[in-house]
């Protein structure tokens, strides 16, 4: 895809991006077309939005789907953060417009699969539940235009902290989220300062060797799992790390996040699967 005026204003070093984005090859990372016009897609996934949170970037997230049009989207998991919810209500307008965008789809005729995650689990009660034209489950099967069978789940099941140790998950939740808002504070210095974006949370994520063996250990297991399912490859999310790579003869997918790195997994209409970043995020100016 050609890069807009729009990239072009974009610093051209990698040191705008973090460390794991720096990693991608070209043919794994593409900057999304981003010219007031729709851009088509087979399918679109995309993950852990955390509407709810304060850490949410929705404004681009609703921007990314009024541009980008799909067939089929897959919203998989921690689209709602319900652990956020329950603690505080926080909802802006902007959270509510990402639901309209979503809706509007859907009535328009996208099918909308909602694969919940442990951040809206509220919603697993309802799994198989359809809603219009919307499919609430707990994980799906996606069958690309190659014919390729691929699992679509959050993958928080994989995560043994969140299944033996809640309190410590919704600890580092908390974490996370104080890093992400104090990130836009120390960013906004950076700026006044002629200094690019860093990201803290991907900076630590990179550089703790806990947090590395964390998303190893992850990775492999939901291979493990894909593969004794008898899938080709597996479209997760939850850790925010989005990806795409091979490991042990399984195509792995991730889609990453809307907090912090605004990425989508997305199939186009020849079925090819590439990682999307939306280049309308200025994180500089979320403060």
């Amino acid at each position: 895809m050609s890069k807009t005026s729009d990239v072009n204003a974009l610093p051209s070093d990698s040191s705008f991006f973090p460390d794991w984005m720096n990693n991608l090859t070209e043919d794994e990372f593409i900057l999304a077309e981003n010219n007031q016009t729709i851009n088509h897609y087979r399918t679109i996934f995309i993950s852990d939005t955390h509407l709810g949170s304060k850490g949410a970037k929705a404004d681009h997230l609703s921007h990314f789907l009024k541009f980008n049009d799909c067939e089929k989207l897959y919203l998989v998991g921690d689209i709602i953060d319900g652990w956020r919810l329950k603690k505080r209500m926080f909802w802006p307008q902007a959270h509510t417009n990402v639901i309209r965008r979503i809706l509007t789809k859907s009535k328009r005729g996208t099918d909308v699969v909602y694969v919940t995650g442990n951040h809206d689990d509220f919603l697993r009660r309802y799994s198989g539940i359809e809603f219009g034209n919307i499919d609430l489950c707990d994980e799906a099967e996606f069958v690309g235009l190659n014919g390729q069978k691929l699992l679509v789940v959050h993958g928080d099941k994989y995560d043994s902290v969140i299944q033996t140790q809640k309190w410590l998950a919704v600890l580092g939740d908390w974490s996370y989220e104080t890093l992400v808002i104090l990130n836009r504070y120390y960013n906004w210095v950076r700026k006044k300062l002629g200094m690019n974006y860093w990201s803290l949370s991907s900076f630590i994520k990179q550089k703790v060797k806990s947090a590395v063996s964390f998303i190893t250990a992850y990775e492999e297991a939901v291979v493990k799992d894909c593969r004794k399912q008898g899938y080709q490859g597996v479209i997760c999310g939850h850790i925010h790390h989005p990806e795409i790579r091979e490991i042990e003869g399984v195509d792995y997918f991730n889609c990453g996040d809307w907090v912090e790195s605004c990425t989508a997994i997305v199939e186009t209409l020849e079925g090819e699967i590439k990682l999307l970043k939306w280049v309308e995020i200025d994180h500089e100016n979320n403060r």
